[in-house]
């Protein structure tokens, strides 16, 4: 059975209403059927009854005759399978003109709606009435038939209308079928649809549901909502506790130990590898759910910061940034990303560092460039190494930035390149979700 619940149900409808259709034309065929029988077999015992109406004997020599016989035409027309016979122990008295020489036989007994064969093999629908009258001894039998054909095709008549009635009957059915499911599941498509947009950070909670059958599911997805905001900021609290509760010791012993003391790489090496660890455990932890950032603001909040150490190297930033440009997340996680790779444009470049934003359906890319020296295609992968770093000699750092920024990018389904800019440095491309 289809997994689609609309699916189900259409094919549950369209099972039960062709059982219920198929049962109707059964039952109802075969009320006609008896209703198109009975009526033949009303006008045959109506022409037995005529005949026997009609039977007199004869007082001279007491034979048994009849005073008149039906004025039906069907019952002249020659082998029209409309016969009757007046018989006085099995002995023929009198037979319709339609019967040509040939004469009536079968069982004895009583007979209505009995089933027998006209000289050509066609069926004949018989009726037989046995009786006795005054003044004679002999038993009289008076046989009546109709053909079968021509009640078979007054039945046909019928039937033909009442199969087409229930085909159109069940095609509107259908109709309304479709109608029905797809006017009920309608609740669950704006559901669908809302959470979409809780998912894309168009809103961060679902709208309550006309429906009251899908409120429940709705106040759930809500709570799980707030329980998803509330373990993110509680998880966030401690790693910015245990950030704290490290950095600090270090820090007092960094400034115990002489500049020169061997333990001082060891303490930076160590100050460095939990600022990693702890930024890779924040971000690993739940997304929020719905969240959507702007981009233009963050860019123009990162330069502020930066405005300082690119007058201090002569360097001027410009900006190409579509004001709905949006990020499928969280404005920190955006912050560290743009913070990091301006951060390093700022650090390399020479004259000029430029941003541009571009949008396509669902995504969003970012280029940072810088007119610094560049990485060629062999340092490119080597960059994005932790820790790494590929010039000793050059501005202080961690050899963590792009590390940091391409595991960010991975995390919401984005990624991290780096490219060659025409401004003849490096040109860090982010790829994120819209």
């Amino acid at each position: 059975m289809t997994a689609s619940i609309r699916g189900r149900l259409l094919l549950l409808a369209a099972v039960w209403l062709t059982a219920a259709l198929l049962a109707a034309f059964v039952l109802i065929a075969h009320l006609l059927e008896n209703f198109v029988t009975d009526r033949f077999d009303a006008e045959t015992l109506a022409i037995a009854d005529s005949l026997i109406g009609q039977l007199e004997v004869d007082d001279d020599d007491g034979r048994i005759e009849l005073d008149d016989t039906p004025l039906d035409a069907r019952f002249s027309l020659p082998l029209s399978g409309w016969y009757w016979q007046v018989g006085a122990d099995d002995v023929p008295l009198a037979r319709s003109p339609s019967l040509l020489d040939g004469r009536l036989s079968g069982p004895d007994g009583e007979l209505t709606g009995a089933v027998g064969r006209d000289t050509d093999g066609a069926g004949l629908r018989v009726l037989r009435r046995e009786l006795s009258i005054p003044e004679s001894d002999a038993l009289i039998a008076v046989t009546v038939t109709a053909p079968q054909a021509q009640i078979d095709a007054s039945l046909a008549q019928v039937v033909r209308p009442l199969a087409v009635a229930l085909a159109v009957l069940g095609l509107g059915l259908a109709a309304a079928s479709v109608i029905q499911v797809t006017l009920g599941l309608r609740s669950l498509d704006r559901l669908r649809a809302d959470l979409g947009r809780v998912r894309a950070g168009d809103r961060d909670r679902l709208a309550r549901p006309d429906v009251t059958d899908l409120r429940p599911l709705a106040a759930e997805i809500n709570a799980a909502l707030d329980q998803n905001a509330s373990l993110l900021a509680r998880s966030r609290q401690h790693l910015g506790n245990l950030a704290h509760s490290l950095k600090t010791p270090l820090s007092a012993l960094s400034n115990e130990l002489p500049p020169d003391h061997q333990g001082q790489a060891l303490i930076t090496r160590m100050d460095r590898l939990i600022g990693w660890h702890l930024r890779r455990a924040r971000q690993a932890g739940p997304r929020l759910m719905g969240s959507r950032t702007p981009v233009a603001p963050v860019i123009d909040d990162i330069l502020l910061v930066l405005r300082w150490p690119l007058a201090d190297r002569g360097m001027t930033a410009d900006v190409d940034c579509p004001p709905d440009a949006a990020f499928s997340g969280e404005r920190q996680d955006l912050e560290e990303m743009i913070g990091n790779l301006s951060e390093n444009a700022a650090k390399w470049g020479r004259t000029r560092l430029r941003i541009i934003v571009r949008t396509a359906p669902a995504r969003l890319v970012l280029r940072i460039e810088d007119d610094g020296p560049g990485l060629d295609a062999t340092q490119a992968p080597r960059a994005l190494i932790r820790g790494s770093r590929l010039d000793e000699l050059g501005p202080p750092g961690a050899g963590l930035g792009l590390a940091i920024v391409a595991d960010l990018a991975a995390l919401h389904g984005g990624e991290l390149r780096l490219e060659r800019s025409d401004l003849g440095g490096l040109a860090a491309v982010l790829d994120l979700p819209a």
